[in-house]
């Protein structure tokens, strides 16, 4: 009895693995507007969704680094769903508080950009399998607007 169950078991794990999960891939990251109190950038997560039901998206956690040091971490709790069949298009809004921003003068004076890394985990709810965390990250350079951007 106990190799029937262990061979369901088996069974079950191996159907599971080839199962097809959603992907992600980190679209864009962009700095979305200043305030009196912080700057606000804003990272964009496509999700692809193969199965023909829409998917609840149960939180989304994020890490925003610059120069090996953390300068904003959070959660988005119950952000929406992923449509099924498709592409849908997240946006992950970062506040970054002032104070942080001066920490990172140096390399802001250096080449007028944030050099940043951007971790995001996407925990989805899926069926028969329970929560589903998909790590996205996305390395790069944003560069600041100058007086001439602006005129």
């Amino acid at each position: 009895m106990a190799g029937l169950i262990d061979k369901a078991k088996e069974f079950i794990a191996d159907k599971i693995a080839d199962m097809p999960k959603p992907e992600a891939t980190m679209t864009d990251v962009s700095i979305k507007k200043f305030t009196r109190e912080a700057a606000t950038f804003d990272g964009e997560v496509s999700v692809n969704n193969p199965y023909s039901k829409r998917l609840p998206i149960c939180e989304i956690s994020y890490t925003l680094k610059s120069d090996g040091q953390v300068i904003a971490s959070g959660t988005i709790a119950d952000p929406g769903w992923i449509e099924a069949s498709g592409v849908t298009k997240l946006e992950v809004p970062i506040n970054v508080p002032y104070n942080f921003l001066v920490s990172l003068m140096k390399d802001i004076g250096r080449d007028w950009d944030i050099d940043y890394e951007l971790e995001v985990g996407l925990t989805i709810d899926l069926p028969a399998i329970g929560n589903f965390t998909i790590p996205v990250s996305s390395k790069g350079e944003m560069k600041l607007p100058t007086l001439s951007d602006y005129f």
